[in-house]
């Protein structure tokens, strides 16, 4: 079995939201970027799927909008819940200054090929799957590269930079020693499919007596997250199904006809809720984004576009400096300074949440405010469609197209290099 020695100016680990638009933004700015995903496609079922109007504006930003409100898709204009006997608008999304008033319920595989279809344009984006990184590569008091193995055996990349974009259990990031703090989370949650009738009703939240089920609309099916305890789904497990479907109704009476379509165990997908944040999200040569640097809860469905604003974030100040070849460490404390707060603040405003919604029988009187007055309601969906601190695009595009194809309008970067 041979070994495949690469060099690059960028290698991103991870092929999730984060590191595909990373890749994306970097190689549209003349910078070789290899992209390495260890799974042989984008297909994991029971992804975040919601993507926010903060992410479709990037999309109108570099052009490709219109191609990705091509694929399959549902829209929400409003997230109403109903909470004990109340309904509630969450959030309205009709008042916002974006171009797209809506949130995309998409599935995150078609949007991550996409990225792929339109990173693949550019003739300085790499993407490799099946591919999974085991070590680092530090020279001189730096991370200098990874080593991994890929299907056709172990591979060896050398970088200027290596970001762990792989997600809450990032192997790097641990390689690294980076610090983490467990913030703690009361709660899991699992996630089937139930078939969709078009008299259901569309609300995303349904909570009642601490008990929370969340319905996303998948165009035929809900995909239904059930909320539980931590650690509660080996217990449900043994008192059996008639137990989960029971919970399902409770919360949501109108899929009393459909529970029965869970089958069996395996038909739910647990989600082991994470929210911690590294105290430092770099050394030198590393960076990490996303939920490798701040692992969020599924409130809101927000994790996957802050994990999107780090990525933009994070091209905006690495662009330059990747090319010119004057990447110093203090670049990358800047992505960590630049993104911190927001992480921070989101994270805290979803324990509230957690806290003070879910868990109670109805809306209590402080959301019954926010729902009736128009500031703090637009300030609420501000904060969940678009964010603490929005990033755009400031990143050349060191292309252009003409009848022959993309032309580089940049100083040439050097090829990949193999060896056998």
């Amino acid at each position: 079995m041979t070994e495949s020695y690469l060099r690059k100016t960028c290698c991103i680990v991870g092929g999730g939201p984060a590191g595909m638009v990373l890749g994306y933004l970097l190689a549209r700015a003349g910078i070789e970027v290899q992209i390495l995903e260890k799974h042989a496609d984008f297909v994991h079922d029971f992804r975040g799927d919601t993507v926010h109007p903060s992410t479709l504006e990037l999309m109108h930003e570099l052009g490709v909008l219109e191609d990705l409100l091509r694929l399959p898709h549902q829209r929400l204009t409003r997230v109403r819940a109903r909470i004990g006997g109340d309904e509630i608008v969450l959030n309205d999304m009709t008042h916002l200054r974006t171009h797209c008033k809506f949130m995309a319920l998409m599935p995150q595989w078609n949007f991550l090929n996409f990225l792929a279809e339109q990173g693949s344009r550019f003739p300085t984006f790499h993407l490799r799957m099946q591919t999974e990184v085991t070590s680092l590569i530090e020279e001189e008091g730096r991370v200098a590269g990874i080593r991994g193995v890929a299907a056709d055996g172990p591979v060896e990349i050398r970088a200027d930079l290596v970001v762990a974009a792989d997600g809450r259990s990032s192997v790097l990031r641990e390689r690294a020693g980076l610090m983490v703090d467990e913030l703690g989370v009361h709660i899991d949650v699992l996630w089937i499919r139930l078939s969709k009738h078009p008299d259901d009703p569309n609300f995303v939240l349904h909570a009642n007596r601490g008990k929370a089920l969340v319905t996303l609309d998948r165009g035929e099916y809900w995909q239904c997250g059930i909320v539980v305890p931590k650690g509660s789904a080996t217990e449900m497990q043994v008192k059996g199904l008639e137990e989960l479907r029971a919970r399902i109704v409770e919360n949501a009476p109108f899929l009393y006809d459909r529970v029965a379509e869970v089958r069996e165990w395996n038909d739910a997908k647990l989600l082991k809720v994470k929210v911690d944040r590294l105290r430092r999200w770099y050394g030198p040569g590393l960076i990490c984004i996303g939920d490798a640097a701040h692992a969020m809860s599924p409130v809101g469905g927000v994790g996957i576009n802050l994990a999107i604003q780090d990525a933009v974030a994070a091209a905006n100040i690495l662009a330059r400096p990747l090319r010119e070849g004057a990447l110093r460490t203090s670049h990358l404390a800047k992505i960590q300074r630049r993104r911190e707060f927001p992480a921070r603040f989101t994270q805290r405003v979803q324990a509230v949440i957690l806290r003070q919604v879910i868990a109670n029988r109805r809306v209590s009187w402080p959301l019954r405010w926010l729902e009736a007055t128009t500031l703090p309601r637009r300030m609420r969906t501000r904060f969940v469609s678009v964010g603490i601190r929005p990033e755009h695009v400031e990143t050349p595009d060191a292309f252009k197209l003409n009848s022959s194809g993309f032309s580089n309008l940049g100083p040439a970067e050097p090829e990949e290099k193999v060896r056998m």
